[in-house]
C-alpha cells in the first residue's frame, strides 16, 4: 500500500488540508469569497439601477416624443387653418377690389357714353342750327328774319341739349 504513488499522493493531501487548516487559509479563502460575492451583488444592483434609469429615461424620451408629435400635428393644423383663412380673406379682398374696380370702370364707361351723347347732340344742334341758318338766310330778309333765326336757334338748343 505504501508502494503505491496514489498513496502518497493521499497523505500529501492529506497532510496539505491539515496545514491549511491550521493556518486558516480556509478563512481566507471564505473571505475572498465573501467578498468578491457582496461586490458581484453590489454590481448587480447598481446594474437593476442603472436599468430602472434607463427604461424611466426611455418611457419620459417616449412621452416629451408623443407630446412633441401632438405639439406639431396641432402646430400643422393651426397654419393650415391660419392659411386657409387668410386665403379666404385673400378671395373676398380680390371679390370686394374686383367689384370695386368694375362698378367704377362702369362709371367711367357711363360718364363717357353721357359725354358722347352730349357731344353727338351739341354737334347735331349745331349742325342744324348752321342749316337753318343758312336756309333761313336765303329765304327771309331783315329784321323778322333775324329774329326767327334767333328764336328757332335757342329752341333747337334748349330741346337739344
Amino acid at each position: 500500500m505504501f508502494a503505491e504513488p496514489e498513496t502518497w499522493v493521499a497523505i500529501a493531501f492529506v497532510i496539505l488540508m491539515g496545514v491549511f487548516a491550521y493556518v486558516g487559509v480556509h478563512r481566507t479563502v471564505l473571505t475572498t469569497l465573501d467578498r468578491r460575492s457582496a461586490r458581484i451583488k453590489g454590481e448587480l444592483d447598481d446594474a437593476r439601477r442603472l436599468k430602472d434609469e434607463a427604461a424611466k429615461l426611455l418611457a419620459d424620451y417616449r412621452a416629451r416624443h408623443a407630446s412633441a408629435e401632438r405639439e406639431a400635428q396641432d402646430i400643422i393644423a393651426s397654419a393650415k387653418a391660419e392659411a386657409e383663412r387668410i386665403a379666404a380673406e385673400a378671395k373676398v379682398k380680390m371679390e370686394d377690389f374686383v367689384a370695386r374696380r368694375t362698378k367704377s370702370a362702369e362709371g367711367k364707361i357711363a360718364s363717357a357714353e353721357a359725354q358722347a351723347i352730349a357731344d353727338v347732340r351739341a354737334a347735331a344742334a349745331d349742325a342744324a342750327v348752321a342749316a337753318a341758318a343758312a336756309i333761313l338766310s336765303q329765304s327771309v330778309k331783315g329784321q323778322v328774319a333775324d329774329d326767327l333765326l334767333a328764336n328757332g336757334v335757342n329752341e333747337v338748343r334748349a330741346k337739344l341739349n
